[in-house]
């Protein structure tokens, strides 16, 4: 007589159990490390963009981007005079350009480099693109959904 090999359908069941328990406890660590890291990285953006303003800001006579009529993508994307005229490069007195690219806020998902400008107001946090700038205080805030990002003001 030959011995029978073999898992029974229990012993299957009994394993599909085991790693579906598994499952269910590592997935949400997984989540909750990707949510992490979007933040820590919008974070840096924003601390990295901050910077860059208060640069821009030291170097052309204390005035913000945007306060000498140029757009802040130009103020940060090309070679500007301290009048904020946009200039070429070599050009006596030229600064910047202070970044190569606008970063994207991840947590946003059309339009996550688009900077929006306006003179005073409250960051709408539509999420209806990436960035919300204030032409009169210089402050730049991420314009997520409060429901993606609760905190997305306090950064």
């Amino acid at each position: 007589m030959r011995a029978k090999s073999g898992f029974t359908l229990v012993e299957i069941l009994i394993v599909v159990v085991i790693l579906g328990i598994l499952a269910a406890i590592v997935i949400p660590q997984f989540t909750n490390a990707s949510t992490e890291a979007k933040q820590s990285s919008l974070q840096s953006d924003l601390q990295m963009l901050r910077s860059q303003i208060e640069l821009y800001k030291i170097q052309h006579n204390d005035f913000l981007p945007c306060a000498q009529g140029e757009t802040f993508l130009d103020a940060m994307l090309q070679y500007t005079l301290a009048t904020g005229t946009v200039s070429a490069k070599g050009v006596v007195g030229a600064q910047g350009p202070y970044m190569r690219k606008i970063p994207s806020n991840q947590f946003v998902v059309a339009n996550a480099d688009v900077i929006t400008e306006a003179a005073g107001g409250v960051c709408p946090a539509d999420g209806t693109y990436g960035w919300w700038y204030d032409t009169t205080t210089g402050d730049i805030r991420a314009n997520s959904l409060a429901a993606n990002w609760p905190d997305h003001i306090n950064y």
